[in-house]
């Protein structure tokens, strides 16, 4: 079981962050997922802010692991492995 804090910033279109999820999901790593496209107005907005923050050009999935000491842009399985110590 994983100790980190882990917030998954994606879009429910996107076919990157359906995988990051799913690998987060086989590995049994408890995280937060934020679809982007899903939210409105202010909500949206700061959550833009947010991940433009840890990742100016506001790609997903934008991966923010323990309140931003380690980000992970895009899904590479051996980056997540790295990043969470399997």
């Amino acid at each position: 079981m994983s100790d980190h804090c882990i917030t998954l910033y994606g879009l429910s279109t996107c076919v990157h962050c359906r995988h990051a999820r799913e690998f987060l999901e086989e590995h049994h790593i408890p995280f937060t997922c934020v679809y982007v496209d899903t939210l409105e107005g202010g909500e949206r907005t700061q959550t833009i802010a947010t991940v433009k923050k840890h990742n100016p050009r506001v790609s997903f999935p934008t991966i923010i692991i323990d309140n931003g000491n380690k980000v992970l842009v895009g899904f590479h399985v051996d980056e997540m492995k790295e990043a969470l110590d399997l």
